[in-house]
């Protein structure tokens, strides 16, 4: 075999391997990544009386797992300023490539099929496991999202998610 076959090979042996590597990020089957957020607690402002002064949850639900064992809870929060953020408590899922947080007009159960027209990417994953938070854009309607969910966005494919049941103010 001459030289030339053997570099080229080499070469191509290299490039699939680092593009596996990048793709598929095996290292995270044996990595965690724990997030200790508190819920703020942003007072009103003075010009806003009627609002509450502290949280209120909107609306709340469990994890379900989808292609990676998830668990923990969603809560829809509303603070005392008028913000609200999607509360990730207790979350232990696997970590993974490109894992993002979405709100869904699907169901828990109708997720695994895809997100859906008009999923809200709320961001980036903090974390595998632990308490989080993710600001919700002002303007969203939360009355027409179903559920939270743990979404690989590199290989379409739901770790878990949670059905959105109105909470208890």
């Amino acid at each position: 075999m001459s030289p030339r076959i053997v570099v080229a090979a080499l070469t191509v042996l290299v490039v699939a391997a680092g593009a596996g590597l990048y793709l598929f990020q095996p290292w995270k089957a044996f990595t965690d990544t724990t997030v200790t957020e508190a819920l703020p607690t942003a007072s009103a402002p003075a010009t806003a009386p009627e609002q509450a002064p502290g949280p209120v949850r909107l609306a709340e639900g469990r994890f379900v797992t989808h292609d990676h064992d998830t668990s923990g809870a969603a809560l829809a929060v509303r603070l005392g300023n008028g913000d609200r953020l999607l509360r990730l408590e207790d979350l232990r899922t696997s970590d993974g490539p490109d894992l993002r947080v979405y709100l869904s007009r699907r169901s828990a159960d109708a997720v695994p099929r895809g997100l859906g027209e008009d999923a809200v990417d709320l961001g980036e994953l903090k974390g595998n496991l632990g308490d989080q938070n993710y600001a919700i854009p002002a303007g969203t309607d939360l009355s027409g999202f179903r559920s939270a969910v743990i979404w690989c966005k590199r290989f379409s494919v739901s770790f878990g998610a949670a059905d959105l049941s109105p909470g208890r103010s």
